[in-house]
């Protein structure tokens, strides 16, 4: 039963999990303040991170950078070995808390493929500019090597300089002087996801500069998110696969993936929003044609936007993927044939090699396939605990619109993510008896994002899904009430194309 289950995932963190975070914080509080004239608080930070790592493979190269920072040379070389070293203590406390996750779920988790893996095992990864951590469409691909150095050497001068400066001494000008590169960053379809991570990035500083004004600063959520900047402004692998190649960071190229075929059932799907951007990405079982065990496995899609496209609208910007939007809206299976799967789980979608099948009720999959569906390894640069996102069932609790309790063992609800582009609202939560989500850990603790829900309103029973609205909103007020505002993308796109003309 899952709440016995979930009885031994929401016990004591597991041993380490705590210390780890401990140095974590040290360093961020260095950061926090800038490397520029390092104290006797933050120097003891840093040699605490650097003696966690001493019998680590890249314990030699943390210890010299910490050195040359303390005593005043802030190099390259130097923020990079910081940024891995924070980066694995992370990954080794994203490894303990899945595998607390997976041994309470009863799941064994595919392993990782060594061969696949260039980058090494330090190269796992924080949250990207979304929160979620970043990363759309998963093409991977091999070394990087046409990518311009300028272009990379860029990223880490004005990622240095926000090291050397601190939060605390960003403005307005040093934001400003991430502009020019990340314009260029998103000419190169290779380099496009780093673009999209500083972009995010130099927006929250904007909106909050001068930061020294600030009474709480989001110090660990920044740190994430230049740390995941500075390991991809390396040469690697991530680079070579186009828009988002980070996600398949160690899948070591075209070869890392392999080629699927089968059914894929749908189970939910996890929304993204943000000012310029919107990602959905699909969670799903994959029955292999010709047999074999279910996996679980993952499909993307994303879109730019502008901050006026909320709500419903912004289904109206992923219209090149008619294929899942129909699969969403109308609870139907997908049909793939030859689609390429990333190490990571993660299926790089072409329209071409699928088509929508017969009707499938998600609840229905998840009763009766997600038990025994493999999950996939991680990619190395997404270890990082805000990553962890497991399908789960939960049903026959009683929630109070804040957790769900399942025989005294009560697992927050994540309401933060509900997205507003669908039908699930807080009031429908609490009259859910059933729920299809997303396990995660943030904060400290384990939490349930729901996907989708049964519930009992004016005693008839209804379903509700994140994706029900992929071709329109289904309610009539919703409807109504976005017909009045017109074709807001369409608007949008005919005034662009006029200004292109001129």
């Amino acid at each position: 039963m899952l709440d016995v289950q979930l009885s031994e995932l929401l016990g004591d963190a597991p041993a380490g999990v705590g210390e780890a975070l401990d140095l974590v914080a040290g360093f961020d509080g260095a950061l926090t303040h800038g490397l520029a004239r390092i104290g006797e608080e933050p120097a003891a930070a840093l040699a605490a991170l650097a003696g966690a790592l001493a019998g680590s493979p890249i314990g030699e190269r943390v210890a010299e950078a910490v050195e040359k920072v303390t005593a005043g040379s802030v190099a390259d070389e130097h923020l990079a070995a910081l940024a891995g070293a924070r980066a694995a203590l992370f990954g080794a406390v994203h490894d303990a808390l899945l595998t607390r996750l997976d041994t309470a779920l009863g799941r064994t988790r595919a392993p990782w493929p060594p061969a696949s893996n260039p980058a090494g095992d330090s190269a796992d990864g924080p949250a990207t500019a979304d929160g979620s951590a970043g990363g759309s469409s998963n093409e991977a691909a091999g070394g990087g090597a046409g990518v311009p150095d300028n272009l990379l050497a860029g990223c880490r001068v004005w990622l240095r300089e926000l090291a050397i400066v601190g939060w605390r001494g960003v403005d307005h000008d040093l934001v400003s002087a991430a502009d020019q590169t990340i314009e260029a960053l998103l000419a190169v379809p290779e380099l496009r996801g780093l673009a999209v991570l500083l972009d995010g990035l130099a927006a929250e500083l904007r909106a909050s500069s001068p930061v020294a004004t600030m009474d709480r600063l989001p110090a660990r959520r920044w740190a994430d998110l230049w740390t995941r900047a500075m390991l991809l402004s390396q040469h690697g692998p991530w680079h070579a696969g186009g828009p988002g190649a980070e996600r398949a960071a160690g899948a070591g190229g075209p070869g890392g993936a392999e080629l699927v075929s089968g059914r894929l059932l749908i189970l939910g799907a996890d929304v993204h929003e943000h000012a310029t951007v919107v990602r959905v990405q699909i969670h799903a079982v994959l029955e292999p044609a010709g047999g074999g065990p279910a996996r679980l496995v993952r499909a993307s899609m994303a879109a730019a936007k502008v901050d006026t496209i909320v709500g419903p609208t912004v289904w109206k910007l992923l219209r090149d993927q008619p294929v899942l939007l129909s699969a969403l809206a109308q609870h139907r299976s997908v049909e793939i044939t030859d689609m390429r799967l990333l190490p990571g789980g993660d299926l790089v979608w072409e329209n071409h090699r699928a088509r929508a099948a017969e009707e499938s009720d998600p609840f229905a999959t998840a009763r009766v396939q997600l038990a025994a569906a493999t999950p996939p390894p991680v990619t190395p640069l997404d270890r990082h605990p805000v990553r962890i996102a497991e399908p789960v069932l939960v049903e026959g609790y009683k929630c109070d619109g804040q957790s769900v309790d399942l025989g005294g063992n009560k697992l927050p609800l994540d309401l933060d993510r509900l997205p507003s582009c669908g039908p699930l609202t807080p009031a429908l939560l609490k009259a859910s008896t059933a729920c299809i989500g997303l396990v995660r850990w943030d904060g400290g603790q384990w939490s349930l994002q729901p996907l989708a829900v049964q519930a009992s309103v004016k005693k008839q029973p209804v379903a509700a899904h994140n994706g029900d609205w992929a071709l329109g909103p289904t309610d009539p007020k919703v409807a109504k009430a976005e017909a009045k505002n017109g074709d807001v993308v369409a608007v949008l796109r005919e005034r662009a194309g006029r200004l292109l003309r001129k």
